[in-house]
């Protein structure tokens, strides 16, 4: 039942039950460090004492500030929070809410507020109030100045629910928190996305120069705490650490210890696309155009046409499925030829349609129709193509839109992934072969090339050579583990893969094998017959090349670790090189001597070398 069903009556009882003493009880739930996982902090909460059953204290905030009692409520909140934390000899620091509603028009003074944070003689100087908001704030400014008064006497401010609801950079930038809590909605899955990933790393540089420590929120998964400790965000706060009890805790959760304890380091969620794209679907796409039925005559649709100058086909559908699609310029062409209007004028359109038009449906992602561009049927071209809802004819799309849009959405791809199989690039690859150097965990880098894919590309054409590249990144992906494992395209038929699961090795053969396997149906019956594609070499001698196989050359990255990662990628390219040269599947530099790693300046050097 709804609070605010009850009568005026029932919701000044309520209320009075709830501000009277005992109407409220505390619960307490940690805020951990992250690097050290020590429990630091408390945030305090309240949880109705009495009343009716299923009454939260957010329906008992939405009763108080219906009836203008907000402040008188949210005080009497605070005290009791404060009066049970003293008396449980809580340790660390005390986190309470206050909303920003009450502290400018709920009636608080400055003088209140302390007076009920004080009363149970806790030290103001080991306070901190959650500034809370779910109305927009028109004048933060003001909030600042009244925050001022409590600052004054010890008490540090945090900014509650950042990235969500109403707290926002003008906020942060106003009342200059010492602590900004970032929302759930940006933490729980922020390992598995890469877009929360790069707002939260964004937060993390904005709070380095605003001097504010960070809070993650909503804490619940193993993964996501692991991200955090690699983020650098300073606490953390959430189930896996610790529920609110009634008492406060020294210690957090046996899950959250072994969710870090001798853990890999964490591989950062690859981006489906670039990170900033902005998404977009054959339904935007769309240039809405008349249909035609397989009962209308070529003269008809030639009287469509003469209605729409600017429209390039027509579909032709049977109820409402498209069953074909009229080319503007041929179906012209063919009753502009001798005779042509008096034999085909009267029949059915059928006979200048193409009876396999290409179907999109609205919601198919216009980056995952690049496949259309890479296709040997390039009729959409000229005819586009047909969108759908659910089967049914929706509107046209032109093959010029299609072009341009898929182009920009390379474009933009390249700047953060490999454009062709969009797994990470050389700068991604170079950052976390940094990070794992900075774990001091041992790791094995694995480059991984292609022998004889030159001679493959030229027989073949690049379509089909891109058909093999992203063959082998969807066995690589496929082969590792991906809460464990990293896999970069540096370039080209060049792939590095940095392991740390325990099995790498037995990862690379099965690599090997599957690509072996799976790559012969991407040649010719004939050369597979043959053994290899015949040509020529850099010097314009013929010879016979091999089928396309698979080199991987991989370095044991262990203690003492060299200082920087470029020399690592070096070294396995060198590895690379042998395995190539041997025609070995692969092979394995067992240790490193860092003294005598060259000195390489990018990983570009380490593919020219």
């Amino acid at each position: 039942m709804s609070p605010f069903l009850y009568s005026d009556l029932r919701v000044s009882s309520l209320l009075d039950q709830a501000v009277a003493q005992g109407g409220l009880a505390a619960v307490f739930q940690p805020l951990v460090r992250l690097d050290t996982l020590e429990v630091v902090a408390h945030e305090g909460l309240t949880r109705p004492a009495m009343g009716p059953a299923g009454l939260s204290v957010v329906d008992l905030l939405d009763l108080a500030r219906a009836k203008g009692r907000l402040g008188e409520f949210e005080l009497h909140a605070a005290r009791t929070v404060c009066e049970a934390f003293a008396a449980l000899c809580g340790s660390g620091r005390l986190l309470i809410n206050l909303s920003v509603h009450a502290i400018l028009h709920g009636g608080l003074h400055p003088d209140e507020v302390v007076a009920a944070l004080s009363t149970s003689g806790m030290d103001l100087g080991r306070i901190t109030i959650e500034i809370t908001e779910r109305d927009i704030v028109d004048n933060p400014a003001e909030l600042a100045d009244a925050i001022g008064y409590l600052r004054a006497r010890g008490v540090r401010v945090a900014l509650d629910d950042f990235g969500n609801g109403h707290s926002n950079f003008q906020m942060w930038n106003e009342i200059h928190p010492e602590i900004v809590k970032i929302d759930r909605y940006l933490i729980h899955g922020l390992a598995g996305s890469a877009e929360r990933l790069a707002i939260v790393r964004a937060l993390c540089r904005v709070a380095e120069t605003l001097g504010a420590e960070l809070v993650g929120e909503g804490v619940e998964d193993a993964a996501d705490l692991r991200m955090m400790r690699e983020l650098g965000i300073t606490y953390a706060q959430g189930f896996l650490l610790g529920r609110p009890v009634a008492e406060p805790v020294s210690a957090v959760r046996v899950e959250a210890l072994e969710a870090v304890r001798e853990h890999a380091i964490p591989v950062p969620p690859r981006p489906r696309g670039p990170v900033n794209h902005r998404p977009m679907h054959a339904g935007h796409l769309i240039v809405h155009a008349p249909a035609v039925t397989l009962g209308h005559s070529n003269d008809q649709v030639a009287a469509i046409f003469a209605s729409y100058p600017d429209l390039h086909a027509l579909a032709v559908v049977e109820g409402d499925r498209p069953v074909g699609l009229i080319n503007r310029r041929l179906f012209t062409e063919h009753l502009a030829k001798p005779f042509a209007r008096e034999l085909f004028g009267r029949k059915s359109c059928a006979a200048f349609m193409h009876k396999s038009p290409l179907l999109c449906d609205e919601r198919q992602p216009v980056q995952g129709m690049a496949d259309i561009l890479r296709g040997e049927n390039q009729r959409y071209l000229m005819d586009g193509f047909i969108i759908t809802r659910a089967g049914r004819y929706l509107g046209l799309g032109t093959g010029e839109s299609l072009v341009r849009r898929v182009t920009e959405y390379r474009l933009e791809a390249a700047r953060h992934a490999n454009p062709l199989t969009l797994l990470p690039g050389n700068i991604p690859v170079t950052e976390h072969l940094a990070r794992l150097l900075r774990g001091k965990r041992p790791f094995v880098a694995a480059y991984v090339d292609l022998n004889d894919f030159k001679p493959f590309n030229d027989q073949y054409g690049y379509f089909r050579g891109d058909e093999m590249i992203r063959l082998l990144a969807g066995i690589l992906l496929a082969q590792a583990d991906a809460q464990r494992d990293f896999v970069g395209h540096i370039g080209g038929d060049d792939f590095l893969l940095l392991f740390q699961s325990e099995d790498w090795e037995l990862r690379c053969h099965r690599v090997v094998d599957e690509f072996n396997r799976r790559s012969v149906a991407l040649f010719d019956p004939e050369h597979v017959a043959l053994g290899g594609i015949d040509g020529e070499d850099r010097r314009g001698v013929a010879q016979r090349f091999p089928l396309t196989r698979i080199a991987i050359g991989a370095v044991w990255v262990q203690p003492p670790f060299p200082r920087r990662p470029e020399a690592i990628a070096t070294l396995a390219a060198r590895a690379k090189r042998h395995a190539k040269r041997e025609r070995l599947g692969v092979h394995v530099i067992a240790s490193i001597d860092s003294d005598a790693l060259p000195l390489v300046l990018t990983v570009e050097d380490a593919l020219n070398g």
